[in-house]
């Protein structure tokens, strides 16, 4: 179970990755047709697109990874039990946000899907094709948080600690700039 949750998170954060690429490559294309006169119809649209994926891929992967802000801080000068009982309840609190979420933003997209309702720019797309991957994001957000909140109740480190001590062992402070 362990190594399929770690390439969902993997894979998430490959597509986030491919999504910035095709942004990139995008906007070079807009900016070389821009000079040789050709046009690229709906090219901003489906940049916009990429820009919500990319940032809502990448959530689980960044999580799991420690990258997310926290208050480290603050729960480093709680103690070990202090710190446990704090990461129960943030993450506890997080799970139950994303829940939340997940139930409007998949009612948001079934309303889409229901009215038929069509992206408002140049391309004439199903709207809720895209949104899909706000949904996709949130899920495995959800399932990356659930997964630390069980090693969490188990009494085992999370694995978003684990990253940090290991960037801190290795010299990197770069999160504290």
């Amino acid at each position: 179970m362990r190594r399929l949750l770690d390439r969902l998170y993997a894979w998430s954060g490959v597509l986030a990755a491919l999504c910035i690429f095709g942004i990139f490559l995008l906007m070079l294309l807009q900016s070389f047709g821009r000079e040789a006169g050709i046009l690229l119809r709906g090219a901003d649209d489906i940049v916009s697109w990429m820009c919500a994926a990319a940032a809502f891929l990448a959530l689980g992967h960044t999580f799991r990874h420690g990258e997310l802000v926290r208050v480290g801080l603050w729960l480093d000068h709680l103690g070990a039990g202090g710190r446990r009982a704090m990461e129960i309840f943030a993450l506890g609190i997080t799970a139950v946000f994303l829940v939340y979420m997940l139930w409007a933003v998949g009612h948001f997209i079934y309303e889409s899907w229901k009215f038929k309702e069509v992206a408002q720019g140049l391309l004439r797309v199903p709207i809720w094709i895209p949104q899909m991957s706000f949904l996709a994001g949130i899920a495995i957000f959800f399932v990356a948080v659930l997964d630390e909140l069980i090693l969490v109740l188990q009494r085992k480190k999370p694995a978003y600690q684990v990253a940090e001590e290991e960037r801190r062992a290795s010299g990197d402070f770069s999160e504290t700039v």
